[in-house]
């Protein structure tokens, strides 16, 4: 299925695949059948997107990095008729759910923060909704740089500090512990693109407000997502029925004439290396 050729097999003994990644990965392969039925806002972030792609970007090969169930990869193909499409994401499950839909010509297991890709082998590297569960992004800027070609773009969509802000200040009015997953500050994001060696042409961040009738919809969608709470520190065990209402009660004061709001800071970036 692959050339090896053209991909380096991960160095698995090097440091830095920490347990909690291990988690994300496990997390998300095993939302890999419900992701797509509650991927709204995956669908609408990585339209946006696809649509901020400079228009004379014509590569000969493209990496959708993080490609989860591959409805990216499958719009990249479309995009870019004459291209070679690689999907990769550090979830196999995610792999194994993606592959008979095709999109991409390769389907390959690994980790953004230590590519298994040649020097020089993309001409657009495209992330939507992935690299926030990088701990390390100075190290996905960097091998992204290797990564690309000259000329080559990176664009992603990210996620920073004020995402799911409702439901991390209704858990603290319960118990304060831990029960939302933290990002980067939108700072981070700024300094260290500046720092990666590539070319900031565009980088915002914009609010995406999703609504919900209730607090069990929002949090069984995150479920659904694999992107439920995934931090060091996070609460063992099940939520008991007191906390439970507690923080249904405190989430109330959130609602809106639509529904309960979960706003999403989401990140956007395109940047091209010289």
């Amino acid at each position: 299925m692959t050339d090896l050729s053209s991909f380096k097999q991960p160095n698995t003994t090097q440091p830095g695949a920490l347990p909690d990644k291990r988690q994300v990965a496990a997390s998300f392969s095993r939302a890999a059948a419900s992701y797509d039925s509650v991927a709204e806002l995956q669908r609408a972030v990585g339209s946006e997107l696809l649509a901020r792609l400079p228009e004379q970007l014509s590569p000969s090969r493209w990496l959708d990095l993080g490609s989860g169930t591959g409805y990216f990869s499958r719009a990249l193909a479309e995009h870019f008729t004459r291209s070679e499409g690689v999907a990769l994401d550090i979830a196999e499950g995610m792999l194994r759910h993606a592959r008979p839909s095709g999109g991409a010509q390769h389907f390959v297991a690994g980790d953004a923060e230590r590519l298994p890709l040649v020097d020089q082998s993309c001409g657009l590297i495209f992330s939507s909704l992935a690299v926030q569960w990088c701990a390390d992004f100075a190290a996905v800027l960097s091998e992204a740089r290797r990564v690309l070609q000259p000329g080559g773009v990176l664009a992603f969509a990210s996620l920073c500090v004020g995402t799911l802000y409702e439901l991390r200040e209704s858990w603290q009015a319960v118990d304060g512990l831990v029960h939302v997953n933290h990002f980067r500050p939108f700072d981070d994001y700024q300094q260290l693109c500046a720092a990666s060696g590539l070319r900031v042409r565009s980088l915002e961040v914009q609010p995406h407000v999703l609504h919900y009738p209730d607090v069990r919809s929002l949090t069984h969608e995150l479920k659904a997502l694999g992107a439920h709470n995934l931090n060091p520190g996070r609460p063992g065990g099940l939520t008991g029925r007191a906390r439970l209402l507690g923080l249904i009660d405190a989430y109330e004061h959130f609602r809106q004439s639509e529904g309960l709001p979960a706003t999403y800071q989401v990140v956007y970036a395109v940047l091209e290396k010289p």
